[in-house]
């Protein structure tokens, strides 16, 4: 159980850090609202990399379904646990959204815009385009993915690791951020997504957009998954 538990509030950290950076710089009367793009990239980074060193000796640090399946194809894990880790950080990523409600429940309620409340906890694209915006969230997650599998194992002897995995965050949020939002992961987006449509109040066009919203879900698995075949026919 150890493992679950660590995926589960591994991904809450994550999901409560980084999209609370989203909150933080979006809603209305927030004392940071008006933040740019490097406060998130460096705010992003950092709640991927802080649960990472919390938890990483105890299950791995996946906090993403792309990034388990990833590991289990390149034999770092048993099949057999993969549906327990998802459900973990599914869960995880819900809690996380769902206490960031509470924490901003005023600023929510001074933001009339329902767009920049959901964007504060699901990613969108800024040109809807379903087969661009699909590739980017592939590109994104298969750079993720094949780069993290890269990471010398020693260097998990002196923690460096988890650092690296901040780089890996920052880089690929500055390439792509701008495309879709760089969800790469399910747990980050589709969970985070339900919480807004089940427990967001409605300004009056309240939408979760799940008519995107599978392509977070989609794409970055099939850029894990491609990414682990060629990272193995490379590394092999």
């Amino acid at each position: 159980m150890k493992p679950l538990i660590g995926e589960f509030i591994g991904t809450l950290l994550l999901v409560l850090l980084g999209d609370g950076v989203c909150c933080n710089v979006s809603l209305n009367k927030s004392g940071m609202k008006g933040g740019n793009t490097v406060h998130i990239l460096i705010g992003w980074g950092m709640a991927v990399m802080v649960p990472a060193f919390t938890f990483g000796a105890m299950s791995g640090a996946h906090f993403n379904p792309a990034v388990t399946i990833g590991v289990a194809i390149r034999g770092g894990m048993e099949w057999g646990q993969v549906p327990g880790y998802i459900i973990a950080q599914m869960l995880g990523g819900f809690v996380g959204a769902a206490i960031l409600m509470v924490l901003y429940a005023d600023h929510i309620k001074a933001t009339d815009d329902d767009a920049t409340i959901r964007g504060c906890f699901s990613t969108g694209p800024s040109i809807r385009n379903t087969t661009l915006n699909f590739l980017s969230e592939f590109v994104a997650t298969f750079v993720l993915v094949f780069t993290l599998a890269g990471i010398p194992a020693n260097a998990g002897d002196y923690a460096a690791n988890w650092g690296l995995v901040y780089g890996v965050i920052v880089a690929c949020g500055a390439s792509f951020g701008g495309l879709t939002g760089y969800a790469m992961n399910a747990a980050r987006d589709a969970s985070p997504r339900l919480a807004y449509q089940l427990l967001a109040p409605n300004k009056g066009k309240k939408d979760p957009d799940w008519a995107y919203g599978w392509i977070p879900v989609v794409a970055p698995i099939c850029g894990a998954i491609c990414a682990s075949l060629v990272f193995m026919a490379v590394f092999a």
